[in-house]
């Protein structure tokens, strides 16, 4: 049975160079899936990572895409070695106390 998975499209923008010129790329954007509401996570990781809004939601959104395409891709070999250490991450993220959010 196919798990039922949230449909999202990621845009990334490239804004400006670490020299700050601008860029003028199109974005990158791309779909996704994933049995989570990533919305939901990265609402409830701002106030609990103590990383500040921009950092915790660049967190969760790698994360949990990482994460879908190694469930997704278990049996492939690329993954075998990330397997325990993601999934003792995620643990340990979910089981981490609300921390103060610092000042943005």
């Amino acid at each position: 049975m196919a798990m039922r998975q949230h449909h999202y499209r990621i845009s990334v923008d490239h804004l400006k160079t670490p020299k700050g010129a601008p860029v003028v790329l199109e974005p990158l954007v791309f779909a996704a899936r994933n049995h989570d509401d990533l919305f939901a996570i990265v609402e409830r990781a701002r106030g609990k990572t103590g990383l500040g809004a921009d950092d915790a939601a660049a967190l969760i959104i790698g994360l949990k895409l990482l994460a879908e395409i190694a469930l997704e891709n278990r049996d492939n070999p690329l993954f075998v070695d990330l397997r325990e250490p993601l999934r003792d991450f995620i643990v340990k993220l979910k089981r981490a106390p609300a921390l103060m959010t610092p000042a943005c």
